[in-house]
C-alpha cells in the first residue's frame, strides 16, 4: 500500500547542503540523530564522498538467467539487470552503455549470468555468445500474464503472436469455471522448451505449474482464484519475502473490517499503469471505476493483477499474526517497508518514504 501524498524533491544544490551537514552530524556523533540520518542518506553520502561505489568489482558468483525481450532498449535491460542483483545499480551499468562506441545493441532471449558483477563484466558477458541459452525462458514474480508472454517468446523462441492468440481463450487451460483470463495462472520458473512447442503447448506448462503449486499447499479448486488473487496484490506490494506475511495480514484484517485494501498496485493494474516502477499512483488511477481498484470497491479486486510465485501463495494461506491496518514502503533500494496499527503511525511512515524519495531522486518515486 503507497502513501499517496508527496513533497517536493530538492533540487541540486539543496541535495549538496544535505549532504554536507548530515555529514557534519555524523562526524560530530551525535548519537541518534546521527543513527537516524544514516540510515536514510548514508548511502548517497558513502558515494558522494568517494567512499562507496555503485558499482561491483569482478566476475560475479552464482548463477541467475537474465531474459531480453523484443523492443528493450539499454535502459530496460540496466533495470532488469540491477533488479536481478546482477550489477549494484542501473545507474552504473548504463552510464557504462552510453559510453559505448559504437553502441551495443543487445539480441532478445535468455542470458545466463553470475550475481553481483561489475557492469563491464555484465556487459561483457551478454555478448558472449557462449552465454545465451536457447528455447529456455526465466519467469520472475509478480510479471503480468503480457509480461510473461513476451518472456516465454523471447526466450523459448515462439512467435509472439501465437502465444497471444492462445492466451486469448483461458478456458482452453482447464481453469475452474468462472475464470476468464490466465491473470495469475503461470507460475512464475525456469522453463526449457523444445523446438516445435507450440504456444498453447507452452502456456499449458505454466498453467499445469502453478496447479501443482496450488495442490501442494493443499488449496480447493474452489478456492484457487481467491488465493491467486490475494497471493498476487502480496507480491506486487510485500517488497520482501520476509513481509509477505505481514501484507497478507493487512489484507485480512482490512476485509474483516470492511475496509477498502487501498492497494495501489491494484488501482495501478487496472489503469494499465503498472510498469512504469512507481510506487506512486496517479490521482486518475486512484479514482477510476474499473473492478481491479481497491481505493473504489470493497473487498477482493475481480481478479489476480499478476503471477505469484511460491512464497506469496504460502503467504496468503498464512497470514502472520499482528493487528497491522497499513503498510508503505520506506526504502526503495532494501524494499523495507513499515507496518502499522494506527493512521498517525501511518503517516509517520509515510514521512519516512518522503524524506528517502528527496534523499534518492529517480529511483521510483
Amino acid at each position: 500500500m503507497n502513501a499517496r501524498t508527496r513533497e517536493k524533491r530538492p533540487g541540486r544544490g539543496k541535495r549538496i547542503a544535505i549532504v554536507l551537514v548530515i555529514t557534519a552530524v555524523l562526524l560530530g556523533g551525535l548519537g541518534a540523530a546521527g543513527a537516524y540520518l544514516w540510515s536514510q542518506f548514508g548511502d548517497r553520502i558513502s558515494e558522494a564522498l568517494g567512499w562507496t561505489s555503485n558499482d561491483y568489482e569482478g566476475t560475479g558468483t552464482g548463477d541467475t538467467i537474465i531474459v531480453i525481450t523484443p523492443g528493450e532498449i539499454g535502459e530496460d535491460v540496466a533495470a532488469s539487470l540491477a533488479e536481478a542483483d546482477v550489477v549494484k545499480t542501473s545507474e552504473a551499468f548504463y552510464k557504462l552503455l552510453l559510453a559505448q562506441d559504437p553502441a551495443v545493441e543487445f539480441q532478445p532471449g535468455s542470458y545466463r549470468l553470475k550475481l553481483q558483477m561489475s557492469s563491464q563484466a555484465a556487459l561483457d558477458a551478454l555478448q558472449d555468445p557462449a552465454n545465451r541459452m536457447q528455447l529456455t525462458a526465466m519467469i520472475p514474480e509478480g510479471k503480468t500474464v503480457a509480461q510473461t508472454l513476451e518472456l516465454v517468446s523471447a526466450g523459448g523462441d515462439i512467435p509472439l503472436e501465437e502465444l497471444q492468440a492462445a492466451a486469448e481463450d483461458p478456458a482452453a487451460f482447464g481453469l475452474p469455471a468462472g475464470v476468464d483470463s490466465l491473470e495469475g495462472w503461470l507460475f512464475p520458473a525456469t522453463y526449457e522448451f523444445e523446438s516445435d512447442t507450440t504456444g498453447a503447448q507452452a502456456i499449458q506448462r505454466l498453467v499445469d505449474q502453478q496447479k501443482l503449486v496450488l495442490d501442494e499447499a493443499g488449496v480447493a479448486e474452489a478456492d484457487r482464484e481467491r488465493v491467486l488473487t490475494i497471493a498476487a496484490m502480496i507480491q506486487r506490494e510485500g517488497g520482501r519475502i520476509e513481509d509477505f506475511g505481514k501484507v497478507s495480514r493487512v489484507i485480512q484484517n482490512r476485509l474483516a473490517q470492511d475496509m477498502r485494501l487501498q492497494m495501489d498496485s491494484t488501482a495501478q493494474y487496472g489503469m494499465g499503469q503498472h510498469e512504469d516502477g512507481s510506487v506512486w499512483s496517479t490521482d486518475e488511477a486512484l479514482a477510476d471505476d474499473n473492478p481491479w481498484n481497491t481505493y473504489v470497491h470493497k473487498g477482493l479486486p475481480k481478479g489476480p493483477i499478476a503471477n505469484p510465485g511460491r512464497d506469496a501463495i504460502n503467504a496468503a494461506l498464512n497470514p502472520e499474526p499482528g493487528e497491522w491496518l497499513y503498510f508503505v514502503a520506506i526504502n526503495l533500494d532494501t524494499r523495507e517497508s513499515a507496518f502499522s496499527v494506527t493512521q498517525e503511525e501511518h503517516e509517520a511512515a509515510v514521512a519516512r518514504l518522503n524524506e528517502w524519495c528527496s534523499a534518492n531522486p529517480g529511483k521510483g518515486c
